[in-house]
């Protein structure tokens, strides 16, 4: 039977041209933001930022302008850098944002993540900071009138359970040692029969394991098994450092083969501390490809207990957010971030606010005393108990008026548009750039809708 030729549509007389000439509407927020940003103070910073953190000024100069358009773009919506590569390259506002409607070039995603990459959460922060007094020499915002709050920024892991820990480093090494060199093949070929228990352990807990006892048993066997992986890993990373030059891709599987390595040393005794009393151990691992996560106990109804990171928040009274990431689970307790928010705020502006507002977790004494002396005449924190707050009637409503607005601020930040919550990112310094982007973003945004409302213009985009 002869094939059936596939029927394409008719060819038009007179091809569709592949180069459209239709005008940007001029009050698209990328647009309105493209038009009022002040580029060169802002390309100047951020060449600080990159300079400051480069090994050596060699090579060609970066297209700084269409960089910081690219980072902009990403941080307006919540977006991969592949889908920013071709929003730059088809998108005409994008472009425009980009400085790049006079030339055919675009910036490859590769690069675009390698700039992020290079500035960091800090260098983000600082382009943040830039934002937010630009929004307050435009008389949009009021550094005078300031709240501050702390919350959880999640992180995009499955919950950490003793078993699935241990099931992640079985599977995470055996993909390693695949492609680090012949010394982790041996050690795979050695180890096989172990791993193949402990897969097989695997199976039969998620298959099996309904109550306590049984699965404490079980769990406790997998730790043993898992001991006897650790010590030919050791010997065989160890090993490695003394053997020949191998290639960059084999040396990033061993950069992770000793990372899992360490991270299980960490997590073997907290989950024997753990089948022993029943508590959890302190600073419990419960990523072992991220450790530097932790778990941030809440007290939410239906969800007690978040993992990730801990950040806390400034808002100045117009609605703009500075934000800043712990760097670790104990540095912005309620009762610290209090005072390190009016310390950041003294830093940035020169001097302290006439009024803050905080929850009643960052209430004492000695913290409405220490505000007092950096310079804060209204002091609102939310009393505890029976003590009475350190400020009037009219001005506790004021400040719990603008307490409150906080919370929608930084729910809006966590909302699928900016990516601040569970964000793509595979380690704490790309959460933290990715937290910035997301407030970053929510400021910019919020620019962008003032300067339209001055125009008395419909905003679009």
């Amino acid at each position: 039977m002869a094939r059936r030729r596939s029927q394409r549509p008719q060819p038009e007389l007179f091809p569709r041209s592949k180069r459209p000439t239709i005008p940007i509407e001029p009050t698209h927020r990328l647009v309105l933001l493209t038009d009022e940003m002040d580029w060169p103070a802002l390309e100047t910073r951020v060449e600080e930022i990159r300079r400051s953190k480069l090994k050596s000024a060699a090579g060609r100069p970066p297209h700084l302008r269409a960089l910081i358009g690219a980072l902009v773009l990403k941080a307006t919506r919540d977006m991969t850098w592949r889908e920013a590569e071709d929003l730059i390259r088809h998108y005409a506002p994008a472009r425009y944002l980009c400085g790049l409607t006079e030339t055919e070039w675009t910036p490859d995603y590769t690069t675009l993540h390698d700039f992020a990459v290079l500035l960091g959460e800090d260098g983000v922060k600082l382009m943040n900071e830039f934002a937010v007094k630009w929004a307050v020499r435009e008389k949009l915002a009021d550094p005078s009138v300031v709240v501050g709050d702390t919350t959880a920024q999640e992180a995009a892991i499955p919950y950490p359970n003793e078993m699935g820990l241990m099931a992640a480093f079985v599977t995470a090494v055996t993909a390693a040692s695949k492609t680090a060199g012949g010394v982790f093949k041996e050690f795979l070929h050695e180890s096989a029969l172990l791993m193949q228990k402990a897969k097989a352990k695997v199976r039969a807990y998620r298959l099996f394991a309904k109550t306590k006892p049984v699965k404490d048993r079980m769990v406790a066997q997998m730790t043993r098994l898992l001991e006897r992986v650790q010590s030919p890993l050791a010997a065989a990373l160890q090993r490695a450092r003394l053997g020949r030059r191998v290639s960059e891709h084999a040396l990033t599987a061993r950069a992770k083969l000793a990372k899992l390595h360490q991270a299980l040393s960490t997590l073997v005794p907290q989950v024997r501390y753990w089948l022993r009393t029943g508590w959890v151990a302190k600073d419990k691992i419960i990523s072992l490809h991220v450790p530097e996560l932790y778990s941030i106990v809440r007290g939410k109804v239906g969800k007690t207990v978040e993992f990730g990171l801990t950040w806390g928040f400034t808002r100045l009274r117009g609605g703009f957010l500075l934000a800043r990431l712990a760097g670790d689970r104990r540095e912005l307790h309620d009762s610290r971030f209090a005072i390190t928010a009016v310390h950041d705020h003294v830093a940035m502006f020169g001097t302290a606010p006439r009024a803050f507002g905080y929850d009643r977790g960052g209430h004492s004494i000695e913290n409405v005393q220490t505000l007092k002396a950096l310079g804060v005449r209204d002091v609102g924190l939310a009393p505890q108990g029976r003590c009475a707050w350190a400020v009037d009637d009219a001005t506790r409503r004021t400040i719990s008026r603008e307490r409150a607005m906080i919370e929608g601020g930084i729910g809006a930040v966590k909302s699928s548009r900016y990516n601040f919550h569970r964000p793509r990112a595979r380690s704490v310094r790309m959460m933290g750039t990715a937290g910035q982007l997301a407030v970053l973003g929510f400021n910019l945004n919020k620019l962008a809708r003032s300067f339209a409302a001055r125009r008395e213009a419909v905003l679009v985009g």
